[in-house]
């Protein structure tokens, strides 16, 4: 049974398949074909086609292609999500995921919201989500998504299709220089140019996702992806998923005497101590240490543990700020030492953190290289415990002043809604176990200020402050999470970056509540024009009717105008098993 080629679109006849877009039967020889038959993709005529050459029939006669091995090894290393758009370029790496039961591919509208929820689900679980698109206009569009993941430092795996071989050059359509455009956001970045090589490049990229925290990005020309392999003769490598760093014992024995010393200290959890809260409680309770957290680590600990005083910068408590300016020793676990935590530096610090970069913060650092985990336990087994002094009372204090703060703030009769309250209620309502997504903008700093967490999770672009990651993230979260409650809280004009991707979240049955803070302007950057003297400008939005937009997804839609409509739809949301859009009329004020 032969092939015929179409010269004009270069749609294949296969007389051994037939073709059921034009009645035709398997095992209908080209010649028998009508004389008036054409083409069924590009309508060209039948003397168009030419018999091709054995050596080109690829992937349609061969038992296993390049495309296969790459994502059957994907799934033996436990990468079986997958986030992106099918194209040209990619069409066999994407009928291999077709072909693989264990994979599942998640269809966006548009590539950002791919990489964006890639990055997401690897900062709730830990594990790596690949995004696969086309050459060109697809790879391009994931970066920005991919950035949040190298600033925060997520792994992913990004895996793109590129234009056959033999055309590389100027004025290719849909061909960039993959290899360039990738450099700056990845830790790993190759190019499949030889099939026998797909399988070790691949290993490479999954290994240095994993380990170096960050993007690894393998580019798979069209041609490549069809050619037959054996991935048996292969050359394979081993991927350490979890290395175990241990600081120096004399360099613990240094962190330990200074601690010991201390007359104030106290902790600082980052994230990278994500996990380890009962750790960092048990060492707290142990050295009678106030815990304070970066923002991304808010929740590591429930906000009423009697031991955490809250978030430590410019959205933390004056008393989170005054603790940390009179300690005469910090403890930071895992912490970044961003602006916006601001972390002082002049003071005596025991610094641990699995980045050596990072170590060594200020003149006065004990840096300590190894994972909070093992780290902890070990520097509880060397400080000596002390008594309390009062300092359970004065935590007890702070928090009531803060507590007091918050709650005058939430005004439960103004109207427009006021962001303090809708935090309050979310706060009531939100269930112990939720997955939260949190956007960028005024409904990040309000969240990270009056949204007391129990014990959820919750995720955010931190270092890139992106808009546009909180929706996206939801997907991942209620992938990652079918059971849990997800909820997002997004502004207006984070939500309208990523609405297009609420069909997605519909299509594939992705229950979720959407909290949008409508307040119809760009708000942080109101607040940021007026906090350095710039009159207001080019913030105010149009905005459609969100509620009504998520009736026309196929979701359910519920506005809210007053502050006693606040609680009864959230709830209401919650009980409906698609995904839901409250939008709620709010304002850009501060107080």
């Amino acid at each position: 049974m032969a092939r015929w080629k179409c010269s004009v679109c270069g749609y294949i006849y296969s007389e051994e398949q037939g073709e059921p877009a034009t009645s035709t039967k398997p095992g209908t020889r080209f010649f028998d074909l009508p004389d008036a038959w054409k083409c069924p993709v590009c309508g060209a005529a039948k003397s168009a086609f030419a018999l091709m050459k054995e050596e080109e029939v690829l992937h349609e006669a061969a038992e296993s292609t390049v495309s296969d091995a790459i994502i059957r090894e994907l799934a033996a290393w436990g990468i079986t999500l997958i986030f992106g758009l099918p194209g040209t370029s990619s069409l066999g790496l994407v009928d291999a995921v077709r072909k693989n039961s264990e994979m599942r591919y998640i269809v966006v509208r548009h590539e950002a919201n791919a990489a964006m929820a890639a990055s997401a689900y690897n900062k709730l679980t830990g594990k790596i989500a690949a995004c696969l698109t086309i050459a060109g206009p697809g790879a391009t569009n994931l970066t920005t998504g991919l950035y949040d993941a190298k600033e925060d430092g997520a792994s992913v795996l990004s895996l793109n299709g590129q234009v056959e071989s033999q055309y590389t050059g100027p004025y290719g359509i849909q061909e960039i220089d993959q290899d360039a455009f990738f450099h700056p956001v990845s830790v790993y970045n190759n190019t499949v140019y030889e099939r026998n090589k797909a399988i070790l490049l691949l290993n490479l990229a999954v290994k240095y996702a994993t380990l170096h925290h960050g993007v690894a990005q393998l580019s798979v020309p069209n041609d490549i992806q069809k050619q037959t392999l054996d991935a048996a003769c292969c050359r394979r490598e081993t991927v350490i998923t979890r290395p175990h760093i241990v600081p120096d014992e004399r360099e613990l024995d240094k962190a330990a005497l200074a601690i010991d010393r201390a007359h104030h200290p106290v902790i600082i959890a980052g994230w990278g101590s994500y996990g380890e809260g009962a750790a960092i409680a048990a060492l707290a309770e142990r050295i009678k240490a106030p815990i304070l957290t970066t923002y991304r680590a808010k929740g590591i600990l429930p906000e009423d543990h009697p031991w955490v005083v809250g978030v430590l910068g410019s959205v933390g408590s004056p008393q989170a700020r005054a603790l940390a300016n009179e300690a005469d020793l910090l403890i930071t676990l895992g912490v970044g030492f961003s602006k916006f935590t601001n972390v002082p530096t002049d003071k005596i610090l025991v610094q641990v953190d699995t980045n050596p970069v990072r170590l060594g913060k200020g003149q006065k650092a004990i840096p300590l290289w190894g994972n909070c985990a093992l780290t902890i336990p070990k520097i509880m087994a060397k400080v000596m415990g002390r008594e309390d002094g009062g300092v359970r009372e004065t935590i007890a204090r702070m928090k009531r002043e803060w507590q007091d703060q918050l709650e005058r703030e939430a005004d439960a009769e103004a109207v427009p809604v006021r962001p303090p309250y809708i935090m309050k209620v979310l706060s009531e309502t939100i269930p112990d176990d939720a997955v939260i997504t949190v956007d960028v903008g005024e409904n990040q700093w309000w969240f990270g200020r009056n949204f007391r967490m129990k014990r959820q999770r919750f995720a955010m672009s931190g270092y890139l402050a992106t808009m546009g990651f909180g929706f996206p993230a939801a997907i991942a979260a209620k992938i990652a999470y079918p059971d849990r409650q997800v909820i997002c809280i997004t502004g207006d004009g984070g939500f309208s970056q990523a609405m297009s991707d609420f069909v997605t979240a519909v299509k594939y049955e992705l229950p979720m509540v959407v909290v949008v803070l409508n307040n119809h302007q760009l708000g942080m950057i109101q607040v940021e024009q007026r906090m350095e003297h710039y009159p207001n400008y080019a913030t105010d939005l149009l905005n459609p009717d969100f509620a009504a937009y998520a009736e026309a997804c196929g979701g359910k839609g519920i506005t809210v105008q007053k502050p006693g409509e606040l609680k009864e739809a959230i709830v209401r949301a919650m009980s409906l098993d698609v995904p839901v859009i409250v939008d709620v009329d709010t304002d850009p004020g501060r107080f």
